[in-house]
């Protein structure tokens, strides 16, 4: 189990990185295009720069949907390995086998 405060905060990473997506998106749309002036680009990667550290996607950490451990997480289940493991043993993942020969 994680502890409380890690998962904390990334969940308030997770809603700043949406607040702030929008505006995000437009002004890296904004320094990638080459037809912008470069007083525009400079002023958008001023603003850019600006922005909170969090508001950047790649400070949000995939966590465990159960326990919040941070490592082997499995995207389709949205749990670790481990959680997948002992769910599937348990039946609670449809279409999950476990294989054995």
């Amino acid at each position: 189990m994680a502890k409380r405060s890690k998962i904390a905060r990334n969940e308030r990473r997770r809603t700043v990185v949406a607040r702030y997506a929008e505006r995000r998106a437009e002004l890296k749309d904004l320094i990638r295009r080459p037809s912008t002036p470069s007083d525009v680009r400079e002023a958008a990667v001023r603003e850019l720069s600006r922005q909170p550290r969090d508001a950047s996607a790649t400070r949000v950490r995939n966590r465990d949907a159960v326990d919040g451990r941070p490592r082997g997480h499995l995207r389709k289940f949205g749990l670790s390995r481990i959680r997948v493991r002992e769910q599937a043993h348990a039946g609670f993942l449809p279409g999950v086998r476990k294989s054995s020969w």
